[in-house]
């Protein structure tokens, strides 16, 4: 089914449309977009620029349907990987309706600069970490800086993580929908394969292990994907890494560090699966493999 064609059926005064959740990096825009759907779609860790690909998430109710699009954080990039990150970005704000900004109050000086208003599109502004705050008034001059760049649709003081205030956000969002039969059956989740989110919860469990650089040098390929009628589901997957210092660093002294890392992930798959499977690790060198457009290609950038 093709994603701009809405269905045609719905009931009088529905409302439909895209909103892009977009900010610097570790903002809260996957937290955000899971406490929206409860359900967790988007990868998290305390580490910067872990989302790389943009994720969509859809919901409905039955007067309306907001397909949220989460993307990687905005920063300036440096190699071809971030560029194709922040083409993602770029789309994804292109073709939104809305746009949700995410701050964290915690770090104000990552508010200014808000690359969205270019795209010309109405923008509310997301006070997040709010309840983290030891006075309310501390966020004012995050506004103020927000205000003297240009017009917004509006400003919500939330948190993301504790879900303050994100019921009012939808009402908000949901009353800025254009009229639209919905894009997707109401019961639908989201347009990615249940192996794009196997790929995602491996490298969510990357970043979660190690330090420093490796995390960022990984990409994920799932490689085999076989369902079976009894017993476990099996999933094959190669670790991609730059260097064969990192690939000693991910194996670990006997394969402690692999062997961990895939009950890391399995658990975090059987969880989002609601099934046993088996999955199977592997890791593979592919030099300068961000900076390449053609790994990049094949990586789905």
């Amino acid at each position: 089914m093709d994603q701009d064609q809405p269905i045609s059926e719905s009931p009088p005064g529905f409302r439909a449309g895209y909103v892009a959740i977009c900010g610097y990096p570790n903002a809260g825009k996957s937290t955000l977009l899971n406490r929206i759907l409860k359900h967790r779609l988007g990868i998290i860790s305390a580490k910067p620029q872990t989302t790389r690909r943009k994720t969509l998430g859809i919901h409905s109710t039955d007067q309306c349907q907001i397909i949220f699009i989460d993307t990687p954080g905005i920063l300036d990039p440096c190699y071809d990987l971030q560029e194709a990150m922040m083409k993602q970005v770029d789309d994804s704000l292109n073709d939104a309706d809305l746009l949700l900004y995410l701050v964290d109050l915690t770090r104000p000086a990552m508010a200014p600069g808000v690359a969205a208003l270019s795209h010309k599109k109405p923008v509310i502004v997301l006070l997040n970490k709010a309840d983290l705050l030891t006075k309310p008034e501390e966020s004012l001059a995050t506004i103020e800086e927000l205000k003297s760049q240009g017009e917004f649709q509006d400003f919500f003081s939330i948190s993301a993580l504790k879900g303050k205030g994100v019921n009012q956000l939808l009402s908000q969002v949901e009353a800025l929908m254009p009229l639209s039969p919905p894009f997707y059956p109401l019961d639908q989740l989201t347009e990615h394969p249940e192996r794009f989110f196997v790929g995602e919860l491996i490298r969510e469990a990357i970043f979660k292990q190690f330090r420093e650089e490796v995390p960022y040098s990984t990409e994920v390929e799932i490689v085999d994907f076989k369902e079976q009628a009894k017993g476990k589901d099996r999933i094959e997957a190669t670790i991609y890494v730059e260097s064969d210092s990192q690939k000693a660093i991910l194996i670990g002294k006997g394969g402690s560090a692999i062997k961990k890392l895939g009950q890391t992930a399995r658990q975090g798959v059987e969880d989002f699966l609601d099934r046993p499977v088996y999955l199977g690790l592997h890791i593979k060198v592919m030099p300068r493999w961000r900076r390449d457009t053609r790994a990049l290609k094949r990586f789905g950038y």
